[in-house]
């Protein structure tokens, strides 16, 4: 395969997808509406076609003009519109659609591609744009794909995690870094064994990829870390990405030694959380029940993840060198204070 088609990719996963595939040798070209700055403006092997992905004859359009081998598309979010591309794109080497791990419809430990049931989808659901129906969504989108494999189209799914990596704009993971880089101190719900997959931006490219030109059409693959960590691990990650970046500062500076950024994990139960009107889902990424993928089914294509503290090094300098903190998650410093001080009174 050597062009490809890429609807999104301006922002977060598909600006990583075009980088991949420009890494790769493909040509790309982005489909998008032009709502966001185009990063790859000034590359040639990169060209822009502006139009709405929901209307199908722009997206006709785009593939008379493209005539792409693989398409990768970044921003279904209802279930009509993965069937009319997987009929638009019927004859291409590969249609990709990202689904999400959220499309699971049980909670079991890991969830599998082809034994985890997938959530239903109700005529209303299909249509709707709440976050409440996302996973709904999604898990529709999937059948589509396979209804789609069905009739001979070589479409695929990718389920991710929990995304997480440079311009991440859901700023979830900023939360946590902006608190590890500013504060001695930092409350985390429950004991600290709390398991949320994750999955690093750059990985999940390299994933669509790999299954656009490894994958068995009508097959879902999972994608998140190969090692899955609890929330606690993630905070001890940050510290020490932290500490990294701020030796590499001191390297470039003259005489000032680098900060320590070792911080104190305080767990709160829901007791004391309460003292402070707080509860465990007020901070993200903490979920109750643990939820991990399995990603054997990806792995046996040849995929692999990047090394945790890499991934959380790189994660990590480009939220300093951002604006990002994650603010809209914050359960509030003053809350967390009185959380702390009655946690020091036991």
């Amino acid at each position: 395969m050597d062009t490809a088609l890429v609807i999104g990719g301006t922002r977060f996963i598909g600006r990583h997808l075009v980088a991949e595939l420009r890494d790769h040798d493909y040509d790309v070209t982005i489909f998008n509406r032009g709502n966001h700055d185009n990063p790859f403006a000034d590359e040639a092997a990169v060209t822009h076609v502006e139009g709405d992905r929901t209307n199908e004859s722009a997206l006709e359009a785009a593939k008379r003009e493209v005539e792409p081998d693989a398409v990768f598309d970044c921003v279904a979010y209802q279930p009509r519109e993965v069937r009319a591309a997987t009929e638009i794109f019927a004859d291409a080497d590969a249609y990709v659609y990202i689904s999400s791990g959220d499309a699971y419809g049980s909670e079991e430990i890991p969830k599998r591609e082809d034994e985890t049931e997938l959530r239903p989808c109700t005529p209303e659901q299909a249509t709707d744009e709440s976050g409440e129906t996302y996973g709904n969504r999604k898990a529709e989108g999937d059948r589509a794909i396979f209804a789609a494999a069905d009739r001979g189209v070589n479409a695929y799914s990718v389920r991710p995690c929990i995304v997480y990596g440079p311009r991440d704009y859901t700023e979830r993971l900023d939360y946590w870094i902006d608190r590890v880089a500013n504060h001695d101190r930092v409350v985390v719900p429950g004991d600290g064994d709390n398991v949320w997959h994750r999955a690093y931006v750059k990985d999940v490219a390299s994933a669509l990829r790999t299954v656009a030109e490894e994958g068995t059409p009508g097959e879902s693959y999972n994608v998140g870390d190969r090692r899955i960590v609890t929330i606690d691990e993630m905070i001890e990650l940050i510290a020490d990405a932290l500490d990294s970046a701020e030796r590499g500062s001191a390297e470039n500076s003259s005489g000032q030694g680098p900060r320590d950024s070792s911080v104190e994990i305080v767990h709160a139960g829901e007791r004391e959380l309460a003292a402070a009107d707080l509860s465990p889902d007020d901070f993200v990424l903490y979920r109750d029940y643990p939820h991990v993928l399995d990603t054997d089914k990806l792995a046996a294509l040849g995929w692999s993840s990047t090394p945790l503290d890499e991934a959380m090094e790189t994660t990590v300098a480009d939220h300093l060198d951002s604006d990002r903190d994650g603010s809209e998650y914050d359960p509030g410093r003053d809350a967390e204070e009185r959380v702390l001080g009655v946690l020091d009174t036991l």
